[in-house]
């Protein structure tokens, strides 16, 4: 299955921000739940195997926009053995603000997932843009996903990340990839105030601090990366 999205934002009257476009379908459905504020909704299980879901997000000038997710992402495997692949571009103006706080993604047994990230910033813009995963559900071995992010700042690079895990994940087998923890989580915080969090600190070679945790679940990254 093949879907898009599209969401953009726009400075509106008296310092709101208003949602001039919201387009999708399913199973990569949008919906606002804020004058600047949207979930994503599952329209159907996966991504499966074969599906190929694409998310544009443009944050305009002086615009503000929060993006969540009312569940986990579920990566499962196809009726073939053809891999799943989700894309998220993004790209925010001068002033511009995204906050990007989903659910965490599980990578199931069996399936094959790839998920690559593209954030462009202007030199002011503002992100907080968290990515947490959790290797298998409950009493399960993950399959294989790989997770690969580039931001760049006023065209030039300022974070560029990959992560795979899964039983073909180089070094997965002797618990390298994560240490033997089951769930992992980032937080990448560009021009806003450095996070206050129990979680590992990076300063990055611009204006930016990653914050990383690894733990047990996700309760237990996701309390990493919020807790003073």
């Amino acid at each position: 299955m093949r879907a898009s999205a599209r969401i953009v934002a726009a400075a509106g009257d008296g310092g709101h921000s208003r949602l001039p476009v919201l387009r999708s379908e399913a199973p990569l459905l949008v919906r606002r739940t804020g004058p600047a504020s949207v979930h994503l909704v599952g329209g159907a299980a996966g991504p499966l195997g074969g599906d190929r879901l694409r998310l544009e997000i443009v944050v305009g000038p002086a615009a503000d926009l929060t993006v969540r997710s009312v569940a986990a992402t579920v990566a499962l495997p196809g009726a073939g053995a053809g891999s799943s692949r989700t894309e998220v571009v993004v790209e925010v103006a001068a002033g511009g603000r995204l906050r990007w706080l989903p659910e965490p993604l599980v990578v199931a047994a069996g399936c094959r997932h790839e998920a690559v990230t593209t954030v462009d910033l202007a030199p002011d813009a503002r992100l907080v843009w968290r990515d947490e995963l959790v290797c298998g559900r409950h009493g399960e071995e993950p399959g294989d996903a790989t997770l690969r992010a580039n931001v760049r700042l006023d065209g030039r690079p300022l974070y560029r990340h990959d992560l795979a895990v899964g039983p073909h994940a180089l070094g997965w087998a002797g618990g390298a990839v994560l240490g033997g923890a089951r769930a992992y989580g980032s937080l990448l915080v560009v021009n806003e105030p450095r996070p206050e969090v129990s979680a590992t600190l990076l300063a990055l070679a611009g204006p930016g601090v990653l914050a990383v945790a690894v733990g047990p679940d996700a309760r237990a990254v996701r309390a990493a990366l919020t807790a003073g």
